[in-house]
């Protein structure tokens, strides 16, 4: 293809009905089928980017690997199809404002007062066709955050309007997602929020040209007909999104329905090839057959399944491979005690220390760390969780009663845990962290360079303000907590564990952003495996 076509997916009726699952199912397809594709998530609210917004609000903030906090949309998209984002496949209404406003500065604008229409407007449009642009992709598929009536997604909808009207129906295409709700007390499926959401889409001067209608409950061809009818498209592109027993079932609940077949002749493209998805299936067949389950312990503060969704994840990636079904069980931190830290981990086969910010249910986490080494209990600490595990082995093996990061304790005289240098004169929170890829050498004979594959170096995400502090490496390695991984330029330390237990690894990174259901993270596969012998053997 010549120019990169462009699906635009919309929501309409209430949020969260998983326009990222679909519209990373639609980027598997096609991408089975050889094209070149990339996803993007426009977010209408006016924050930069979510990095300073509490999970409890928003999720997890998901770290592409150029660097940029981002959506956790962009997680499901990775994992779906195994493509890096970058920062451009998150724009936010803060981020066009912000840009608009510098050109203003500039004069870039030669005087002319700045409007909604057409200048935000265009710096929406410039934004969605560079990304299709900067790599000739084949396919650019942008999902517009809220649902339709929002006020503040307007602005975006007004921009892929036009360029609908501007590029051509062969060019582009709208999939509109809503909701059928079922009424008990009538019991019925109710077609009318459909219509509606349909209708205000239509009212903003666009079209769509399928409609996916998320239900609990299957549709009949009466109820489909009529939505066709009423909306303006044809009966086959009216798609039953019905809840599946996995997100990862739902690329193929599409195909089945010919999804990707209809998106591709609606944009003008026959003879397509037939989607590849044998290794996808054979995860599938992988998950159906796995009856053994193993319970998971998330050590953590924010009781949200969202906060920790790539976690939560990549314990699944690596479950199936491991023939196993992982089940997650959340332990609020800030409710651990010593007396009830060993009645919380029954029945567990393993725990993460979760990450985090702030001093909230730090001491809750730091008496787990302590439970699970001296009970010798598989144990994965994440950026923060590998710092709680330092400053408990500095409490309780080195008897440094008073340690800990300057983050909790300011005034600590064993700062094991310290700012990092380059962040101390920053007052900035948002998108001042470590953040990004960076390289990891790994240490001959460890646990981290056996579960890595015996690889000499690798790359890994970060997102964090504090680190190791290096005064103590050699204190630290006399007594058995070994460094396994450092950065080599800055010679950070990235991964500590104890040689001596069955898995007690911590790393400063975020593993859990770079596990895909084709290719599961190497340090979830062994700590996953590992847990599973513990399971066995008590």
């Amino acid at each position: 293809m010549q120019k990169s076509k462009y699906i635009f997916i919309t929501g309409g009726v209430v949020s969260s009905l998983g326009k990222g699952i679909v519209s990373a199912s639609i980027g598997k397809l096609l991408q089975a089928r050889g094209y070149r594709i990339t996803i993007q998530k426009l977010d209408p609210y006016i924050n930069f980017d979510p990095g300073t917004l509490n999970p409890y609000e928003h999720g997890e903030c998901y770290v592409t690997a150029d660097g940029r906090e981002t959506d956790l949309d962009l997680g499901h998209y990775e994992r779906f199809t195994g493509i890096k984002t970058t920062h451009y496949n998150n724009v936010t209404t803060g981020r066009i404002y912000q840009s608009v406003i510098e050109k203003e500065r500039r004069g870039d604008y030669l005087g002319h007062t700045v409007q909604v229409v057409p200048h935000i407007t265009d710096e929406i449009k410039r934004n969605i066709l560079y990304l299709g642009e900067m790599d000739n992709y084949d396919f650019v598929i942008t999902e517009i955050g809220g649902t339709i009536g929002d006020i503040e997604s307007l602005p975006f909808l007004e921009a892929i309007r036009q360029l609908r009207w501007e590029m051509g129906a062969s060019q582009t295409l709208n999939i509109h997602l809503t909701y059928v709700p079922f009424l008990a007390a009538a019991g019925e499926l109710k077609t009318k929020p459909t219509q509606s959401s349909v209708n205000r889409l239509q009212g903003l001067g666009i079209q769509p040209d399928i409609l996916i209608l998320r239900t609990e409950h299957k549709l009949s061809d009466e109820l489909r007909n009529k939505v066709a009818h009423f909306c303006n498209v044809e009966r086959g592109a009216v798609i039953e999104s019905i809840d599946m027993p996995s997100i990862y079932e739902v690329p193929i609940n599409m195909h089945r329905q010919q999804l990707d077949d209809i998106c591709l002749r609606k944009l003008g493209i026959d003879n397509a090839p037939e989607p590849e998805l044998s290794e996808w299936n054979n995860f599938l067949q992988m998950r159906k057959e796995t009856q053994k389950c193993i319970d998971i312990a998330l050590i953590g503060k924010y009781d949200l399944q969202d906060a920790y969704k790539s976690i939560i994840e990549s314990l699944a990636h690596a479950g199936t491979y491991n023939n196993r079904k992982v089940k997650t069980t959340f332990i609020n931190s800030e409710l651990i005690t010593q007396d009830n830290i060993a009645r919380k981990l029954t029945g567990k086969a393993g725990m993460i220390i979760c990450p985090g910010f702030g001093t909230r249910g730090i001491e809750g986490k730091i008496v787990a760390a302590q439970f699970a080494r001296t009970n010798n209990i598989p144990t994965f600490g994440i950026c923060l969780g590998m710092q709680i595990m330092t400053v408990e082995f500095a409490r309780n093996v080195l008897r440094y009663h008073d340690a800990n990061s300057t983050e909790t304790d300011p005034h600590t005289t064993h700062n094991v845990i310290d700012i990092m240098e380059n962040q101390k004169a920053i007052t900035e929170m948002g998108g001042t962290m470590r953040l990004g890829e960076y390289e990891c050498r790994l240490v001959e004979q460890s646990m981290a360079w056996e579960a890595y594959g015996k690889q000499k170096s690798v790359r890994e995400r970060h997102r964090h303000r504090y680190e190791f502090n290096n005064q103590f490496i050699e204190e630290f390695e006399r007594n058995g907590m070994k460094c396994a991984g450092i950065n080599t330029e800055s010679n950070l330390v990235e991964i500590m564990e104890i040689p001596s237990l069955r898995w007690y690894l911590g790393t400063q990174f975020h593993p859990e952003y770079s596990s895909t259901v084709l290719k599961p993270h190497p340090l979830f596969m062994s700590f996953v495996k590992e847990c599973i012998t513990y399971d066995e053997e008590r």
